[in-house]
């Protein structure tokens, strides 16, 4: 099975400021891809690398062979890449049901993700659809933001922490809906502070340090000192 999304040797800048070195990644198709680290670690910045937000200075970034790196953020998410930022970032003016449809303007064709499926997956939005989005509690906030996304029928669903300043109980029903997004058809990769969830839901995992991957390999095979060290860079005897 040929992969889906494809980092290569990737380098990313801020100006003058170097985030990324080197990066490497592989993302199979039904595939949880999670990435951890620390603040700072380069985290963010590599999801913004590959939507194209941020400015790739070397490597490459391949979605079932094809450059996105040499491609603009929009059409990078028109070819299949869609990205749920950090804090959520709704149209304050939009209603819930606008927020939603909003994200289907990049859409090419049909596709599984709908506004009904959308509401499916999150039955509470059905409900507030004429809600103002900024109006709905944190967690709501970020089921619009998942929808948005994936209302585009991404082939890969990028999460940027999306368990930041959300109640355990609603955490665990934002990444209950994990599994419904890989059925249809969806690849995942997740940034994620919470060491312990990332482990939960993913099928692959990577540390990242100062702009460098330190760590990777299945959950399972990863110890808690080695998580430690490769998060950390530092070694308690």
């Amino acid at each position: 099975m040929s992969a889906l999304l494809q980092v290569t040797a990737l380098t990313a800048h801020y100006g003058d400021f170097q985030a990324l070195f080197g990066v490497d990644l592989t993302l199979d198709p039904g595939q949880t891809l999670a990435i951890i680290g620390a603040n700072g670690a380069g985290k963010t910045t590599l999801m913004r690398a590959i939507t194209g937000i941020a400015r790739v200075t070397g490597g490459s970034v391949l979605l079932d062979g094809q450059r996105l790196d040499r491609m603009a953020a929009p059409e990078i998410l028109r070819a299949g890449v869609a990205m749920v930022p950090e804090g959520r970032r709704l149209f304050p003016s939009l209603t819930v049901e606008e927020n939603l449809r909003i994200g289907a303007h990049a859409r090419q064709g049909s596709g599984f993700w709908t506004l009904s499926r959308i509401c499916d997956l999150f039955p509470v939005l059905r409900d507030r659809r004429d809600h103002p989005g900024t109006a709905l509690s944190g967690g709501q906030q970020q089921m619009v933001a998942i929808g948005r996304a994936l209302m585009s029928n991404p082939r890969v669903l990028l999460c940027d922490e999306l368990s930041l300043g959300l109640a355990p109980v609603v955490i665990r029903e934002i990444y209950a809906a994990f599994p419904t997004i890989r059925d249809s058809g969806t690849a995942i990769v997740v940034v994620e502070q919470d060491i312990g969830q990332a482990l939960k839901v993913a099928t692959m995992v990577h540390c990242m340090m100062e702009g460098r991957i330190t760590l990777s390999g299945p959950p399972e095979s990863l110890g808690r000192e080695a998580i430690h060290d490769a998060y950390f860079g530092v070694r308690h005897g």
